[in-house]
């Protein structure tokens, strides 16, 4: 193999794992997207601009950007307990936590400098 081909399949190969990694995030996304709508949309609307079919529920944009959604990983492990009645406890393995939080981190309103 010469030089330039090298070179010409080093750079195919770059262009490839931006794709590869991509792919991979959407699908999480998607997968944290299905489990939020599963398990959290009866009471909270778990998507941007939706509104929580329970009035005293905050939307999952709301808790976003009051806390940091990746605090949620040991409660989400362990089981959440939350103070208001009728939210039931879940425990998720590792794969559902970062499935779900990293769709619910899209919604973090990041702030600029």
């Amino acid at each position: 193999m010469t030089w330039s081909q090298l070179q010409i399949a080093m750079a195919a190969m770059l262009v490839m794992i931006p794709s590869t990694v991509l792919a991979k995030d959407a699908g999480r996304l998607q997968a944290g997207q299905k489990l939020a709508q599963k398990l959290c949309s009866k009471c909270h609307a778990v998507t941007p601009d939706g509104k929580s079919p329970m009035a005293k529920a905050p939307t999952f944009k709301v808790i976003a950007n009051r806390y940091s959604v990746w605090s949620l990983q040991e409660a989400l492990a362990e089981g959440i307990v939350t103070g208001h009645p009728g939210m039931p406890e879940f425990v998720l393995d590792p794969v559902e936590i970062d499935n779900l939080l990293s769709y619910w981190d899209t919604m973090t309103v990041k702030k600029t400098k």
